[in-house]
């Protein structure tokens, strides 16, 4: 399938000597919902802003629906619809014309049914005449997705979508996130929430230092990171692990006082039941549990570390 959008070999250097992407490749296919991972201050927004024209790369070229950004930059902006992580709009203007007003912006005729389409797929249709104003945080980030789908672009960046925004509402941008999708709009978003990601992307991928560490599908990468650890603290330490817990796995901490399990979340089985039977067989006696899960932050800089590990030379 062709790829909607291609970022080849993008690099971007501040003039302060800060580097905030380094070499990025990437292909996101047309039709997709496609999520970028990625702690604060990883080179998400960056990347985003450059892939819409908003900030030039030092390095490498984009290619939006085979339009060059940079030589092209009119015709490759047409295609893509931008909702930032801030809230700005004219708040003293109504719903219509502040999303017919930015239709026009880009030179497109007046249509007031494509308008009322969108106002009513956002469940905006009822705010039409309102002031922005007198809008809840929650409608006013749906006006900025009204605004960003007025020229009907082939594209949509979504930057942290969800952030500030309540449970609920989360839930109904999932719902409309999807309905685009299927609309025929390529869908990206870029989030640092895990069950976003999960809940609504194809592909996901995670960057982290201006690199973009890996570029997996959903399902494979949420095993990847659906770990958990259960830390059982010893009644007596012990030197080595007997044999008969071999096939849990197990690590030895804290000079023998504990044993580190790690299990997969998503599996039916967690295996905690059997390892504890197990020690009773040993005769390992314990006096606590404690189960923990990797915060997204460690996460990233073990993926990072992975990464690095994978391309050093063996030998």
């Amino acid at each position: 399938m062709q790829s909607i959008i291609s970022i080849q070999n993008v690099g971007k250097t501040y003039a302060g000597g800060f580097t905030a992407l380094k070499s990025v490749d990437l292909e996101i296919e047309r039709g997709e919902i496609f999520a970028l991972l990625g702690p604060n201050g990883a080179g998400k927004t960056t990347l985003i802003s450059i892939v819409c024209g908003i900030t030039n790369p030092t390095s490498g070229t984009v290619l939006a629906d085979g339009h060059n950004i940079q030589r092209e930059f009119r015709a490759a902006r047409s295609k893509i619809g931008l909702v930032p992580q801030e809230l700005s709009t004219d708040s003293f203007e109504s719903v219509w014309n502040t999303v017919t007003f930015s239709r026009g912006l880009f030179g497109k005729a007046p249509n007031p049914a494509h308008i009322e389409k969108i106002l009513r797929q956002l469940s905006l249709w009822d705010k039409k005449d309102s002031r922005i104003m007198a809008l809840s945080g929650g409608m006013k980030r749906r006006v900025m997705i009204a605004k960003a789908l007025s020229h009907e672009p082939a594209i949509l960046f979504l930057d942290e979508p969800t952030a500030g925004v309540d449970v609920e509402l989360r839930r109904d941008m999932w719902e409309m996130v999807r309905g685009l999708r299927d609309n025929g709009v390529t869908v990206i978003l870029t989030t640092h929430y895990i069950e976003e990601a999960e809940e609504m992307a194809d592909r996901i991928g995670v960057i982290n230092h201006g690199e973009l560490v890996l570029v997996e599908e959903k399902h494979a990468l949420m095993q990847k990171l659906g770990k958990k650890q259960l830390t059982i603290h010893l009644q007596n330490p012990i030197d080595t692990l007997p044999q008969g817990l071999d096939a849990f796995g197990l690590d030895l901490a804290d000079e023998g006082n504990q044993l580190v399990y790690t299990f997969d979340t998503q599996r039916e089985h967690t295996g905690i039941a059997e390892l504890l039977r197990a020690l009773n067989q040993q005769g390992i006696e314990f006096k606590d549990l404690h189960s923990s899960e990797s915060s997204l932050e460690e996460i990233f800089v073990n993926l990072v570390h992975q990464n690095q590990h994978a391309r050093q030379p063996a030998g």
